[in-house]
């Protein structure tokens, strides 16, 4: 088990090191000058100069892209003279603490540098820190929130087996299935916050924290999550129900479970105690895509709503051309992505010993 775990962990450093590329050359190769974007078009020459230095823009491309890997990675390679190696250790980027030295180099081990805003000056990774656990728990509710319910759903219309649930349950699932996140934002807000929203008491826009009106400093506003989190889980919802119900309909056709049903076991017990647990390898790997792809696609859902994660984070950027806060939000989705993959593969593997062979 812990050579599968180290290998699933290997092919994931991998993975991240192939989007960290991607997304370097994307925004440092293809836009315009970063100096010329925080200055504007009628700054002078000199300090266009400047900012390049600071920015480290003056440099090689392959350099640029060898200081950007020595940023982010935890144990990092630097010398404290910038002329004389690729590697230049900046105090004032990031504490870092000094592990071994040889010569002129020295390996320290420090927190992962995701650069500064260019409008801001902040650094990037407390912009995202702010940011972060507000996305993920609006995720982490709308995920868990289609997986209960989901799995019910499926559950029960394998129990019931009436022609009229099967078909509902398929309208349902390929409405939700087939419908934009950014629409049905739209339309369950206006639905539940505007039109009924004198006996929801739902607000249209809101986040998590919501500032008192009386000075009082901020305050949680639970209810502030309902919409967002209805509005996310819709899509993973409907695929959870359909996997389920369709997973439990194959393994239902097994001979164990006939067996099973030949003892006089009733349907609620040969399906919680027999069935459910080899029905549910198709349902993880769709909760666990969902989960990694929600926080990533829950930009509009954000936008929308006005909820404070980091797809308001990630637009404003982009209006803004904040390059380094668009890098460090999507290494970020990135990250998230590749753990929740070996996640579901340790998962795997503890529930299917087969798969720790492969």
């Amino acid at each position: 088990m812990v050579k599968f775990i180290a290998r699933r962990l290997w092919y994931g450093l991998w993975v991240f090191l192939g989007v960290v590329t991607v997304v370097f050359f994307l925004f440092t190769v293809l836009p315009g000058d970063p100096a010329r974007m925080m200055l504007g078009q009628r700054a002078d020459i000199a300090s266009v100069e400047a900012i390049q230095r600071e920015l480290g823009l003056d440099r090689p491309v392959m350099r640029q892209y060898l200081n950007y890997l020595n940023d982010l990675s935890p144990v990092s390679v630097h010398n404290q003279k910038e002329s004389e190696s690729f590697f230049f250790l900046d105090p004032e980027k990031y504490a870092a603490a000094k592990l071994v030295s040889a010569g002129k180099f020295s390996l320290v081990l420090k927190k992962p540098y995701l650069r500064r805003s260019y409008q801001s000056n902040r650094p990037v990774t407390s912009i995202l820190a702010e940011a972060f656990p507000n996305t993920l728990l609006l995720a982490s509710v709308a995920i868990l929130f289609a997986m209960l319910l989901g799995i019910a759903l499926g559950v029960l219309s394998m129990i019931k087996d009436s022609p009229a649930m099967g078909r509902t349950i398929m309208v349902f699932s390929v409405l939700g299935m087939s419908l934009p996140s950014f629409f049905a934002a739209i339309i369950i807000a206006w639905l539940f916050a505007f039109v009924l929203g004198d006996f929801t008491g739902l607000n249209m826009t809101g986040s998590f924290y919501a500032v008192d009106d009386f000075g009082r400093g901020e305050y949680v506003q639970w209810k502030n999550l309902i919409l967002p989190a209805l509005t996310l889980g819709i899509r993973p919802l409907a695929v959870v129900t359909e996997l389920t119900r369709s997973s439990l309909r194959n393994v239902m056709a097994q001979d164990y479970i006939r067996t099973a049903r030949a003892k006089g076991l009733s349907m609620y017990r040969v399906i919680t105690r027999h069935a459910l647990r080899n029905a549910m390898n198709p349902v993880i790997t769709a909760i666990s895509g969902w989960f990694a792809s929600l926080m990533a696609g829950a930009v509009f859902v954000e936008y929308v709503f006005d909820w404070k994660g980091i797809g308001v984070v990630i637009v404003n950027a982009l209006e803004t051309y904040d390059f380094p806060v668009i890098m460090g939000a999507v290494l970020l989705i990135s990250v998230m992505l590749v753990l929740v993959n070996i996640a579901v593969d340790i998962i795997y593997g503890l529930l299917d010993p087969r798969v720790r062979m492969q």
